[in-house]
């Protein structure tokens, strides 16, 4: 018997009605003010919203980014027709090579990395799964700390009670 790792879905991805927007959003009122209603998500956390105007936006919580990617939910879907637009949005090829080493997260869970992808760090970042509302409430607040340095510019975050220095 040939070792099949289960996928998440592409339907999996509009499986959100468990979670809540309120709570994942807590951190990241700076960017996104204004009630939403949670559409999808991807393996890593990212979050695709709506509101009562319609146009839905994808939260990338990696970077500290919240773009217009659709007018409505039907283009958005008609959208993830195109294997670019998952890739990019979902990051379905990478899902995908997680999955392969058995990395899948549950319903509550995606996928974080030691050194969060918005450094620019030149090293191996180690994969884990980790609750949803934790990795996105602390990119949230991540994000909001460094939204006005420049890239390339240099911080200073204290965690704990050790200071670490990174290029952004």
């Amino acid at each position: 018997m040939v070792f099949m790792p289960k996928l998440f879905p592409v339907e999996g991805w509009f499986r959100v009605q468990h979670l809540d927007v309120d709570l994942l959003l807590a951190n990241w009122r700076w960017l996104c003010p204004g009630p939403k209603k949670l559409v999808a998500r991807s393996a890593f956390g990212d979050l695709f919203l709506t509101d009562e105007a319609g146009p839905l936006s994808w939260l990338n919580v990696a970077v500290g980014k919240f773009t217009k990617i659709a007018d409505s939910e039907d283009q958005f879907r008609a959208l993830l027709e195109n294997p670019q637009n998952r890739n990019e949005w979902f990051g379905e090829e990478d899902e995908r090579g997680f999955a392969a080493t058995g990395m899948v997260p549950d319903e509550a869970q995606c996928i974080a990395f030691d050194i969060p992808l918005v450094f620019k760090e030149q090293v191996v970042r180690k994969p884990y799964l980790i609750d949803i509302y934790e990795s996105v409430s602390f990119l949230g607040d991540l994000n909001k700390q460094i939204a006005d340095v420049p890239d390339g510019g240099e911080i200073k975050l204290i965690i704990g009670n050790r200071p670490l220095a990174t290029d952004h």
